[in-house]
């Protein structure tokens, strides 16, 4: 199994004096490979997604999901908590653009158009008896990223964190393979649509683009990076087509690589994004002459 090593550290004098003991920790994925076999589509490849090792300090924390519809005292707009409205589903455009890659990564995988398999999702029949536990919601944290490997000071600690990644795996599981419209409100899944409706119409133009503008070991194994070059199209398309301020589309972009990617990806589709930028800014006053 794919992993990385976890350093466990008994004492301060014992690490200094022999080497560290290392605990192999598998690889924390946001869509793990057996969600493949969707209960409730039936052709759904999108929850495949790479991430890595959850190692945000917060990772042993135990955080209190707060009552639905009542405001956290402490931080009304706590970037660890989803953002739920009023029905009790996700509102946040965070969702949308989370919803709308897994459709563009899935697309990819089965040659489909991501707008027509979207409205599959949406249109599909569920499992006799299956219940959405709706709680899972508050539980979803879309600002979990990956990092290094998080070091601890012995076993207990280093299994606690293992436990908390396979709880997260599981909410993740359940969200992500539920009926869309259970999960997100109207409002977003009109604009994931609106997302994926600029994707499909503005691709093959934005193939040409990013030919120019990636890196060349991504162009030299585009089927190792097609959830990075699903990014960089839904970015692209939203920056060009919904015209949504280029400092929120980047931010976001990077935010999905740094959840959903490894090693250097947030920062080349940083530097990629900004670069097809400044070309539309270009573009834009070369037309206005």
């Amino acid at each position: 199994m794919e992993g990385v090593l976890l350093p466990v550290c008994p004492s301060p004098s014992s690490c200094s004096a022999t080497p560290k003991p290392r605990i192999p920790i598998p690889l924390r994925s946001s869509f793990p490979s057996p969600l493949l076999h969707n209960r409730f589509f039936s052709q759904n490849a999108a929850f495949s997604l790479r991430n890595s090792l959850r190692t945000s300090t917060f990772a042993l924390a135990q955080h209190e999901a707060p009552v639905l519809g009542k405001p956290d005292n402490n931080n009304n707009s706590s970037p660890y908590l989803p953002k739920i409205d009023k029905t009790g589903r996700f509102c946040s455009p965070r969702a949308a653009r989370e919803l709308a890659l897994s459709i563009i990564y899935a697309a990819c995988l089965e040659g489909m158009d991501p707008v027509r398999l979207f409205e599959k999702r949406m249109n599909a029949r569920r499992e006799a008896g299956y219940k959405f536990n709706e709680e899972k919601l508050l539980e979803y944290n879309h600002m979990s990223f990956g990092g290094p490997p998080v070091t601890v000071g012995s076993d207990e600690e280093a299994n606690e964190l293992l436990r908390h990644i396979e709880e997260e795996s599981a909410i993740e599981a359940e969200v992500l393979t539920a009926p869309p419209k259970l999960v997100y409100n109207k409002l977003i899944l009109r604009f994931t649509k609106k997302l994926l409706v600029a994707v499909r119409d503005t691709w093959d133009s934005h193939v040409l683009v990013i030919n120019k503008i990636a890196p060349q070991n991504w162009k030299n194994e585009p089927a190792a990076k097609i959830l990075e070059l699903s990014i960089l199209h839904l970015a692209m398309s939203e920056m060009e087509v919904l015209e949504t301020r280029h400092q929120i589309v980047i931010n976001e972009a990077v935010d999905l690589a740094k959840r959903f990617c490894d090693g250097a990806a947030p920062r080349i589709i940083n530097g990629c994004l900004r670069t097809f930028f400044r070309e539309l800014e270009l573009e834009a006053s070369n037309n206005q002459v």
